[in-house]
């Protein structure tokens, strides 16, 4: 994705720029695309992308997570397969999706290795800031 004004190499004007107000919950869960969700939150965070948020919280509908959830104007919700439990998350709180993105979708394959690869990780970053390319 080297061509894209969203790359993480990327030396232009940030045609992606979110001002660092993009909700980021990721699924987390007990596979490398599950980490691989959750670190792309992290490592977003950090680099000013957007704020990780936690989806726990919703899942235990908690009031003041599940508002945030329903309220925030823009936000990137990840799911490491097609389980979908993030989605579900969502759909039982009665949010909206906005922004949602399964890893496995961009052909990462699911397995048991937590030694995530970086590869992966810096494509999963890119699809996320191609959501909010032109925006």
């Amino acid at each position: 994705m080297s061509d894209s004004c969203c790359d993480a190499t990327s030396k232009s004007a940030d045609c992606c720029s979110t001002d660092g107000d993009v909700m980021l919950l990721a699924c987390s869960g007990g596979s490398n695309v599950g980490q691989l969700a959750n670190q792309t939150c992290v490592e977003l965070t950090q680099g000013g992308f957007g704020k990780m948020y936690c989806l726990a919280g919703i899942g235990g509908e908690l009031s003041g997570f599940v508002a945030s959830a329903k309220d925030a104007p823009r936000m990137v919700v990840l799911d490491g397969c097609e389980v979908g439990c993030a989605k579900a998350i969502f759909e039982k709180a009665g949010a909206p999706l906005r922004g949602y993105l399964v890893l496995t979708d961009l052909g990462i394959a699911k397995n048991k290795d937590f030694n995530l690869d970086r590869a992966a990780l810096e494509m999963v970053k890119d699809a996320v800031r191609q959501m909010f390319r032109g925006r």
